[in-house]
């Protein structure tokens, strides 16, 4: 099937991929009464007097708004409010499929830092939760923290979404192959949002930080790099590179793990026969990844994941933030935190009974992932966050 093609005419078919669709009927004059004027008076009242009913009288308790500015969106960069709409949409219709959850796309004009925090604190009233989609870097990372304070669960997906997915992975992956999380060498490629979400997730579960070597497209981040930002300075505090000379090539020898969030065809197979022996490959770039799974198999690899529903093992956001979100509404969170981070990733992981190296990851399909993290979820915030 020509992907390209075919959801262009569905796309045009549909003419948006979700709808406001009432929860009630408004045919007569007793209904219009109750649910709109002068009925809708009373509930405006009781939240008036306690702000708290919001939830019993609203939406608010099973609504998620799926933000973006368009500065960020899959691979395609800053494309625009407008041309996020798409994805938006899609992200929304997956809340509603898999986890019953009502949720809004929302793209912002503005690539402002201030004043996108300033308008999602606005709109916020609405909302149980948040997810932050498709915000370049290092915008998405004071976006974030700066609305950690609404009350209500706000996530940035690009970062901890996919975290939490690579994390449920890996943890299957290493069972398949019999390594350990403290003594395997990963090398990430990529610097940005989603390699910055997954690290960070990895040394919290017990990943050696000194293990962990990042390359960006400019070569290794390391202590001697005079051009990083903030934020990659930061990776090369805590990771193990010290004052490396080369890129992707170099780093990669000896390595265990890969994982991609960069470009396609950054990891040749000359590159993986380099690598340690039952080399895990997570080459997550979309909409090509950094090497197609026959070439890395072919190459040595024991294990092999991308971004594709197309290969065998998709590392999906699907499979994290609708039971994320699920849960942290269900218990009614106030924030999205570590803890429940690496609970909802082994919830994931669990849901494989049997991993094998065709099988690390359960399909997007499984209704039994929702459940599983949405109540992994919820118990880690009900003992303690």
């Amino acid at each position: 099937m020509d992907y390209k093609k075919e959801s262009l005419k569905l796309h045009e078919k549909l003419k948006g991929k979700i709808e406001v669709k009432g929860k009630a009927s408004v045919k007569s004059r007793e209904e219009l009464s109750l649910l709109y004027t002068p009925g809708v008076a009373e509930p405006c009242l009781r939240i008036t007097d306690k702000k708290e009913d919001v939830y019993k009288y609203t939406m608010k308790g099973n609504c998620v708004a799926v933000i973006s500015d368009g500065s960020a969106v899959l691979g395609l960069g800053n494309i625009g409010a407008e041309a996020g709409i798409p994805v938006m949409e899609g992200k929304a219709l997956l809340f509603k499929e898999f986890a019953g959850i009502d949720a809004f796309p929302i793209c912002l004009s503005s690539q402002n830092t201030k004043i996108n925090i300033e308008t999602i604190r606005n709109i916020a009233p609405v909302f149980g939760g948040i997810n932050l989609e498709d915000f370049k870097a290092p915008e998405c990372f004071e976006i974030e923290k700066a609305l950690q304070d609404l009350g209500i669960p706000v996530m940035h997906d690009d970062q901890h979404g996919t975290a939490i997915v690579v994390l449920a992975g890996l943890i299957n992956s290493l069972k398949v192959v019999g390594k350990k999380k403290e003594n395997v060498k990963v090398v990430f490629s990529g610097a940005g949002a989603a390699a910055t979400g997954i690290l960070k997730l990895l040394i919290e579960y017990g990943f050696n930080a000194k293990n962990i070597i990042v390359v960006d497209s400019k070569g290794i981040v390391d202590r001697c790099r005079k051009d990083l930002s903030l934020e990659k300075k930061q990776l090369a505090e805590i990771t193990g590179a010290e004052c490396s000379l080369g890129g992707l090539k170099e780093a990669i020898r000896g390595a265990d793990v890969f994982i991609g969030v960069s470009k396609k065809g950054l990891l040749s197979g000359e590159m993986v026969k380099t690598m340690a022996k039952d080399a895990i490959i997570f080459a997550m770039a979309n909409p090509e990844p950094e090497i197609f799974p026959d070439e890395a198999l072919a190459a040595g690899a024991r294990i092999v994941a991308t971004g594709r529903s197309d290969f065998l093992n998709q590392i999906n956001n699907v499979l994290a933030f609708p039971g994320i979100f699920r849960g942290a509404l269900d218990c009614r969170a106030k924030r999205i935190t570590g803890k429940m981070k690496l609970a909802a990733a082994e919830a994931i992981a669990f849901v494989v009974s049997n991993p094998s190296e065709s099988e690390i990851i359960p399909s997007p399909f499984d209704r039994k992932v929702v459940l599983a993290v949405a109540e992994a979820v919820k118990k880690a915030w009900l003992d303690g966050n």
